[in-house]
């Protein structure tokens, strides 16, 4: 019986984390993001919630081939619609993890096959949250007894549609545009003495000559010096 349980809750909060993966992959694709929230981080999120819904889909399908409860065979969770128990609500779970499993395989080998095809098969993930809905409402047996399966669909169902329609409405937000280096307006700064660094405009005007040294340098006479005269030089005048 705790199989039981098991496979019902994984069931419903994979259903909950592909609802959020499918409306984080749409604002990635928008470039919506919150204020003041970078846009990698809404990146981040999205992967892991597509990875976390990756491991509780495999607990779900461990719980529900190994439960006694249900006879489900294990080509029962791989090939859809060979099952004798609910042949088609059990084959769109089936096929929802097919897709899944798909998604999964090509992210992993984006780099060799391409982009345009890792986007193609990527566009998957649309059809696998419907198939997986559809499965849960049609073999989920809470649907019928008390309710709250229905209720988490419905409470899902409004998120994707809501994001749909926000991206149908909305136009993309703009790229940011790269910022350009600037210069400082009183020109490079370059290397100086001991007295810390200085511009370039500054130390060009420090190694100019200045008017004085261009040109010839001038040489000066020089004078003879002064003879003193003597008394018996005034008297032979």
């Amino acid at each position: 019986m705790s199989l039981w349980y098991l496979a019902r809750a994984t069931g419903a909060v994979t259903l909950v984390l592909l609802t959020l993966t499918v409306a984080l992959g749409i604002a990635n694709q928008q470039r919506w993001a919150p204020r003041r929230t970078p846009r990698f981080v809404l990146e981040h999120l999205h992967r892991s919630t597509s990875l976390l819904v990756v491991v509780l889909l495999v607990v779900h399908v461990a719980a529900s081939v190994i439960d006694p409860y249900v006879q489900i065979r294990l080509v029962d969770a791989v090939v859809p619609f060979l099952s004798d128990y609910e042949p088609l609500w059990l084959g769109l779970g089936t096929l929802a993890l097919d897709l899944l499993l798909a998604l999964v395989v090509t992210s992993v080998l984006r780099a060799r096959i391409g982009v345009r095809t890792w986007r193609t098969v990527h566009l998957a993930a649309y059809a696998c949250w419907p198939v997986a809905l559809a499965h849960g409402l049609g073999i989920g047996t809470d649907t019928g007894t008390t309710g709250w399966l229905t209720w988490l669909s419905v409470a899902c169902t409004a998120v994707v549609l809501a994001a749909l329609w926000a991206r149908l409405t909305r136009e993309p937000a703009p790229v940011a545009a790269p910022l350009a280096p600037t210069v400082p307006a009183h020109g490079l700064r370059v290397a100086g003495g001991p007295g810390g660094p200085t511009t370039a405009a500054s130390s060009a005007s420090r190694t100019a000559p200045g008017p004085a040294a261009v040109g010839p340098r001038r040489t000066t006479a020089r004078t003879a010096p002064a003879v003193r005269r003597t008394t018996h030089d005034r008297e032979l005048l």
